[in-house]
C-alpha cells in the first residue's frame, strides 16, 4: 500500500492537470472581455430568472435525499441538504466520484442520527436511482442528437450513458440481492477461523457484517418497492438534473443572442453532453465535462464563441458554487460518529 501511495499521488495531480488545462484551453478560445461585457448588459429580470433557476435547482437536488432519507428516519429538509452538499464538496475535491458516494453513508449518519444500516440502504438507493433515471435520459438525448455528433463524441457518449445504465443496475441489484457478498465473507471467515484470536475476531466481525448486511437489505427493499420513494426521487432529480440546468442554459443563450431550436430538447442533450462526469478522468469531471459539453453544442449549431462561457458559466452556477458552499457542512460534520461502531 505505501508503494502504491506515490503512484496515487501522481495520478491525481495529473488529473487534475488535465482538467485545469482543459478550462484554461477553453477559456482561452473566447474573448472573455466581450463575454464579460455581454454578461454585464443581462437585463435584471434574466439574472433574477437565472438565480431562481438556480436555488430552484439545488432545491430539487436537497429533496432528493430526503425522498430516500425520510421513508428511514424523519429527516429535516436542512439536514438532507447538508448532505447533499457535503457529498458534492468531497465529488469535486477528489479525483474520484465514488469516493464521495462511499462517504455518502457516513455523512447521512452524521447530519441524520439514522442507524448505519439505514444510512447505507438509503445512500446506495440514492446512486442506484441517480444512474438508472441519469442513463435512461442521456440515452434519449444521444439517440435524438447522435446524427449531428461525430463518430467519436457518439463513442464516448455512449460509454458514459451505458455506464450510468450498468452502475445504476448493479448498484440496485446488489442492494437487493446481497448473497454474493455474505458468500464472500463467509468464505473469508472460514479462511481465518483455525488462526487463534484471529479467527474469533473475523468470526465476531463476520457476524456482525451479516446482522448489518440484514438490516440494510430490508431498509434497501422497502425504499425500492415503494413506488411513492421513485416517484419522490424522480421529481426532485428531474429538476435538478434536467429542467433547471435546461432552462439556466436556454436563459445564458438567450443572452447571447442566440436562439437554439428546438427549445424543448436543449435539456435532454445537455444531460447526454454531462454523462461524462461518470468517467474517471478529472475529479468531478473539470475540463472534461466543459470540453464535452462545448464539443456537443457547437455540433448542435451553437456558436463557440457563446457555448464555451455558457457552459462554464452553467457548472459554476450548478455545480462548482454549491460545491464551495458544502464545505462549510464538512467543516461542522461530528466526525465522531463516522467512526466504527454500533448501528
Amino acid at each position: 500500500m505505501v508503494e502504491r501511495r506515490p503512484r496515487r499521488i501522481a495520478v491525481a495531480v495529473l488529473q487534475y492537470a488535465v482538467g485545469v488545462g482543459l478550462l484554461a484551453w477553453l477559456l482561452a478560445t473566447v474573448d472573455l472581455g466581450a463575454v464579460a461585457s455581454l454578461l454585464s448588459r443581462l437585463d435584471a429580470r434574466t439574472v433574477a430568472a437565472l438565480l431562481a433557476v438556480t436555488v430552484t435547482g439545488l432545491g430539487a437536488r436537497f429533496y432528493t435525499w430526503h425522498a430516500v432519507i425520510d421513508p428511514l428516519e424523519p429527516v429535516r429538509y436542512r439536514a438532507a441538504a447538508s448532505v447533499d452538499l457535503i457529498v458534492l464538496f468531497v465529488n469535486q475535491l477528489l479525483p474520484s466520484r465514488i469516493t464521495g458516494r462511499v462517504a455518502a453513508p457516513f455523512v447521512v449518519v452524521a447530519e441524520t442520527g439514522a442507524s448505519r444500516a439505514d444510512a447505507a440502504a438509503a445512500a446506495g438507493v440514492h446512486t442506484g436511482m441517480y444512474a438508472v433515471y441519469y442513463g435512461a435520459v442521456s440515452l434519449v438525448g444521444l439517440a435524438l442528437a447522435a446524427d449531428r455528433l461525430r463518430t467519436g463524441l457518439v463513442v464516448v457518449l455512449a460509454l458514459s450513458t451505458g455506464l450510468y445504465i450498468g452502475a445504476g443496475a448493479v448498484v440496485l441489484l446488489a442492494g437487493t440481492f446481497p448473497a454474493p457478498l455474505e458468500r464472500l465473507v463467509a468464505w473469508a471467515a472460514r479462511l481465518a477461523r483455525p488462526i487463534p484470536v484471529v479467527g474469533e475476531r473475523v468470526g465476531a466481525v463476520e457476524r456482525r457484517l451479516s446482522e448489518f448486511v440484514a438490516a440494510s437489505t430490508a431498509s434497501f427493499g422497502e425504499l425500492t418497492a415503494a413506488p411513492g420513494v421513485w416517484a419522490r426521487y424522480a421529481v426532485g432529480w428531474s429538476g435538478s438534473v434536467v429542467l433547471a440546468p435546461g432552462i439556466r442554459i436556454w436563459l445564458l443563450l438567450s443572452g447571447f443572442g442566440v436562439v437554439f431550436q428546438p427549445a424543448p430538447l436543449l435539456a435532454l442533450y445537455l444531460v447526454t453532453a454531462y454523462s461524462v462526469t461518470l468517467l474517471p478522468l478529472t475529479p468531478g469531471g473539470i475540463g472534461v465535462t466543459e470540453a464535452t459539453a462545448t464539443a456537443v453544442f457547437v455540433a448542435l449549431g451553437v456558436p463557440a464563441g457563446a457555448a464555451v462561457p455558457v457552459v462554464v458559466l452553467d457548472r459554476f452556477l450548478g455545480v462548482y458554487l454549491p460545491a464551495l458552499v458544502g464545505w462549510y457542512p464538512s467543516v461542522r460534520l461530528d466526525r465522531s460518529l463516522l467512526a466504527p461502531g454500533e448501528s
